[in-house]
């Protein structure tokens, strides 16, 4: 862990205050206590989802690029409020201009969505808006997924150790749930509003620029053709972008320099 905050987390050049304010906002505490069974239970799902995602798309074989953005994607997760987790990253093999986020911890970025970016600090930004959904536990919450008799799926917590036969097609059919929120109909307008907010503010208490996300978002807001998986699962570039300035001016970033970190994303950020 100490290799990977060397290696991506700047220092900030935000007053100690504020500094100390925005992580407090950042790591919020959880609306309600989670057992070890529905942590359990997120990551089993997650993991199923994740291989859905991997059905989909391709992995993008390249060895250089992907430990690159698991070093990014694990120091941004520092700042995420859940330890009892282990985020995975990876990009898969696709133009399309999207990332994806499973419950448990499993952020996948595609090619196309890498190849707009112009820096590290754009690469962390849409890392962190990821990380958000796993922490603010959207799809869990969306979907109900717990460990207990309390979810659609009766006994869940036993369908970790088996279960029967129609716990089993009630977990298949809420994956086909999850895989239709990220791949047609999208999450909720204000999940995504809450994610563009965290990932903004996690940014600057990493020390990088946090116009970034901004930057990225009006950068690809005009690459139709790209972006149409995009723009058919996310609410409206122009609400996002309105949403961040909100957040940057309630927050006092909108002139805050911070890191880019231009050289680096580009002596790793090649493709085959």
């Amino acid at each position: 862990l100490a290799a990977v905050a060397l290696f991506t987390i700047h220092c900030s050049s935000l007053p100690a205050f504020a500094e100390d304010d925005l992580r407090k906002r950042v790591n919020q505490e959880p609306e309600s206590f989670a057992t070890d069974d529905d942590v359990k239970a997120e990551i089993v799902f997650g993991r199923t989802l994740a291989a859905r995602i991997l059905g989909k798309y391709a992995f993008y074989e390249n060895g250089k690029l992907n430990e690159y953005v698991n070093k990014i994607g694990k120091g941004m997760a520092q700042f995420a409020n859940r330890p009892e987790i282990e985020f995975r990253f990876a990009i898969i093999d696709t133009d399309i201009v999207n990332a994806f986020a499973a419950p448990g911890g499993y952020i996948f970025i595609t090619k196309g969505a890498m190849a707009r970016m112009a820096d590290e600090a754009e690469l962390a930004a849409v890392i962190s808006h990821e990380i958000a959904h796993v922490t603010e536990k959207h799809i869990v919450k969306e979907l109900n997924i717990k460990g207990t008799d309390a979810s659609p799926v009766s006994g869940f917590a036993q369908l970790l150790g088996g279960g029967s036969g129609a716990a089993r097609v009630v977990f298949s059919q809420m994956v086909d749930q999850a895989a239709e929120i990220l791949f047609e109909k999208g999450l909720k307008k204000q999940d995504e509003f809450d994610s563009d907010k965290v990932a903004t503010m996690t940014l600057a208490v990493a020390g990088y620029d946090p116009t970034a996300l901004k930057r990225y978002l009006k950068k690809i807001s005009g690459a139709e053709k790209e972006t149409k998986s995009l723009t058919g699962t996310h609410t409206s570039f122009k609400e996002r972008i309105e949403n961040v300035d909100a957040v940057l001016a309630e927050n006092q970033l909108t002139e805050n320099k911070q890191a880019i970190v231009k050289e680096r994303f580009n002596q790793n950020v090649r493709f085959n």
